[in-house]
C-alpha cells in the first residue's frame, strides 16, 4: 500500500489490510520485503523501545526520530506516526506544529486517540493535506481516565458513544478507524456502518485489518500474554539462546575461527 487511496479499495474489494508497528530501520528494511501492507510508528515505541510502563512519556521529538529511522528503512510501504500524549490538545498552532514535525520526518499519515476534541483538528488537519488516521476502544493515552487496560464498550451506551465517534472522525475525513479491545460484535456493526476501513487489535476477525505490536507478535516481550495476542515466533528464548551460543564460543575460544580472522 501506497497512498490512502489504497486503503479505501481494498475496503471495497473486501481485502484484509495487515498493520504492524515498527520503531527502528533495522527492522524497518525486514518489512520493507515483507507482504506487510503499512507500518505504524505506534506511541507504544515509549514501552517497548524505552522501558516506560505506559505510552504516556513519548513525545514529538521522540515520535520524529523514530519516525524518521522507519522510512528511510521502510522503501516504499505506507508508514503512519502517532501524535503521542497531549501532543494534539495544547490550541490549534502548537497541535500543526507538532503535526508538521511527525510529517517531516516522513510519515505519509498521522493517528489521533479518541474523537472528542479533535473533530475540529481533523477535518483542520485533513483540509491542510494531512491523512488522519483515527482510534477509538481502548485508547493507551488515556489509560489513566479509564482506569487501566481494559476491554471498552461492554455495555450499551459505552457501544453507542463508540458508534457515533466512529461516524464522527469518518465524517471529519479520517482515512481509517483503529478499534482497540472492544467486543468483536461491535467491532462488526462499525466495521459495516463505516465507508473507511477499520483496523482491529482485540477487535475480533470482522475488521478490515488488523494490527499488533511487531515485539509482541514476535514474543519478545516475556510475561505479556493478553487474549488478543497471537505470538509467530518465540523471539525471547530464540534470541537468548543465540545470545548463550555466541558467549560460549568466545569464553570457550571457538570465535573467531581462522574463518572470521584476517592474514
Amino acid at each position: 500500500m501506497k497512498t490512502i487511496l489504497d486503503f479505501h479499495e481494498k475496503k471495497i474489494k473486501n481485502q484484509k489490510i495487515s498493520m504492524i508497528t515498527c520503531y527502528d530501520y533495522t527492522f524497518a528494511r525486514i518489512l520493507s520485503q515483507s507482504n506487510i501492507d503499512c507500518l505504524l510508528v505506534g506511541d507504544s515505541l515509549a514501552m517497548t523501545m524505552h522501558g516506560h510502563k505506559t505510552t504516556l512519556n513519548a513525545s514529538v521529538n521522540m515520535m520524529a526520530l523514530h519516525t524518521a529511522a522507519v522510512v528511510r528503512g521502510a522503501g516504499d510501504k505506507f508508514v503512519i506516526g502517532d501524535l503521542p500524549f497531549m501532543s494534539y490538545r495544547k490550541g490549534l498552532t502548537a497541535n500543526m506544529n507538532y503535526v508538521e514535525k511527525i510529517m517531516k520526518a516522513g510519515a505519509h499519515a498521522v493517528k489521533l486517540e479518541g474523537a472528542a476534541g479533535n473533530i475540529e483538528l481533523v477535518r483542520h488537519l485533513v483540509d491542510s493535506g494531512v491523512p488522519v488516521m483515527g482510534h477509538l476502544g481502548l485508547t493507551p493515552q488515556s489509560v489513566n481516565q479509564l482506569g487501566g487496560f481494559k476491554v471498552q464498550g461492554r455495555d450499551e451506551k459505552a457501544q453507542k458513544k463508540i458508534k457515533e465517534q466512529a461516524l464522527q472522525l469518518q465524517d471529519a475525513g479520517a482515512f481509517s478507524i483503529v478499534l482497540e479491545c472492544v467486543p468483536s460484535k461491535l467491532a462488526k456493526e462499525i466495521t459495516a456502518s463505516l465507508e473507511v476501513p477499520t483496523i482491529g487489535i482485540g477487535a475480533g476477525p470482522d475488521c478490515d485489518g488488523q494490527v499488533l505490536v511487531l515485539q509482541d507478535m514476535l514474543g519478545m516481550n516475556e510475561g505479556f500474554k493478553p487474549k488478543f495476542l497471537k505470538t509467530y515466533f518465540n523471539g525471547f528464548e530464540t534470541l537468548k539462546d543465540v545470545f548463550n551460543d555466541y558467549h560460549q564460543e568466545v569464553t570457550t575460544g571457538a570465535f573467531p575461527t581462522e574463518k572470521e580472522s584476517y592474514s
